[in-house]
């Protein structure tokens, strides 16, 4: 099935929300009622979600007041409690506090050619039983693919930014809930052109939970890119190198941060993808986003597993699963997203909604 689009009509906030809230009930209703069940099945008692979310809610208009607005703007058009839509946001922040481990997401690889635009590429790997949660949302001049409820993941803007999103896990994670990891990713995508001003406002966030945001920007003839690692001891910065590469996958490779990895080789690929990476660079240096997407099909059985797949014979909030495949062309501000993995990418799979000044 294709991955759902959405394309906003209205610019102030609120009713952004309220429009996509009231056109897309159903799934907004279905996506809290998947991760309630996730949240539960990892551990979380009756009543702690609603405060956490509210909390998360709570920490978004302390921060972003405007993505406050939209995030209560779409609960009201769904007909859901404000607080649901914090803990949409905040999920990456309740996992966090429920000290949840696991596979992990996502690998993600930036390859920035002598001359032209950024090459990017990245799977999107969460459990199996949310793939039609999927959204792929146009608006302003931003577009996301994300979750239905969530504001933002994986984007690009107009003014030459892209972002990519990978989870990390950090001994620093805590209960007390701050900034949605996914708030930052969309102010980023709202508010910054520069790798400067993306730092600048991640830094700016009180945070909970850890990730990492690949930040790409294209100014016409020249590409930049930083993977900033979130955690709420510190952001830390990893400039792309000299070669031009920039890949992150789901550990911590600041030589800080990383004394407080989370993540381990019993529970997770991490430590195998992104070698796998680095050995699929070549392949990867190619402006043909469908061959680049292709450069990432290694299964687990194989090789490094970067192309993931669900073991039914586990319970549903232990699987993972390859369930989007993201390119980011920076140059000409579009997402494109291809629903599965690698092993799926066929080149006219790809989807891409289209900003409102393009209608």
């Amino acid at each position: 099935m294709p991955i759902a689009t959405h394309v906003s009509t209205e610019t102030e906030p609120a009713a952004r929300g309220r429009e996509l809230g009231r056109a897309r009930r159903a799934e907004l209703h279905a996506a809290f009622g998947r991760y309630d069940e996730l949240f539960r099945a990892e551990g979380a008692r009756p009543g702690q979600v609603a405060g956490w979310g509210a909390r998360a809610l709570a920490e978004t208009r302390a921060w972003a007041p405007a993505l406050a607005d939209e995030m209560t703007g779409m609960a009201e058009g769904a007909g859901l409690e404000p607080w649901q839509l914090g803990a949409l946001n905040g999920r990456t922040e309740i996992l966090a506090a429920l000290a949840v481990t696991g596979e992990g997401e996502c690998s993600a690889a930036v390859v920035l050619p002598p001359s032209g635009a950024p090459r990017t590429v990245q799977t999107w790997d969460w459990h199996d039983t949310f793939r039609e949660g999927m959204l792929l949302w146009s608006m302003d001049r931003v577009q996301t693919f994300t979750e239905f409820g969530v504001v933002g993941k994986i984007g690009v803007n107009g003014d030459g930014l892209g972002l990519h999103f990978n989870v990390l896990r950090h001994a620093s994670d805590h209960s007390d809930i701050g900034v949605p990891v996914h708030v930052v990713a969309r102010r980023i995508l709202d508010e910054a052109s520069t790798v400067t001003e993306a730092v600048e406002l991640a830094r700016s966030a009180r945070l909970s939970a850890s990730s990492v945001l690949t930040v790409v920007t294209y100014d016409g003839e020249r590409g930049d890119a930083v993977c900033l690692e979130l955690s709420p001891e510190r952001v830390g910065e990893l400039p792309v190198g000299e070669d031009g590469v920039l890949l992150h996958t789901n550990h911590f490779l600041d030589e800080k941060l990383a004394a407080g990895e989370q993540t381990t080789n019993e529970v997770s690929s991490t430590f195998d993808r992104l070698p796998g990476l680095r050995d699929r660079v070549s392949a990867l240096d190619t402006a043909d986003r469908t061959e680049r997407a292709r450069a990432l099909h290694s299964h687990r059985e194989t090789g490094p597993g970067i192309c993931a797949h669900a073991d039914h014979t586990l319970p549903a909030h232990l699987r993972w699963e390859s369930l989007a495949t993201l390119s980011l062309d920076v140059a000409a501000g579009r997402l494109y997203a291809h629903e599965g993995g690698p092993c799926r990418i066929e080149p006219d799979g790809w989807q891409s909604a289209p900003f409102e000044s393009d209608e």
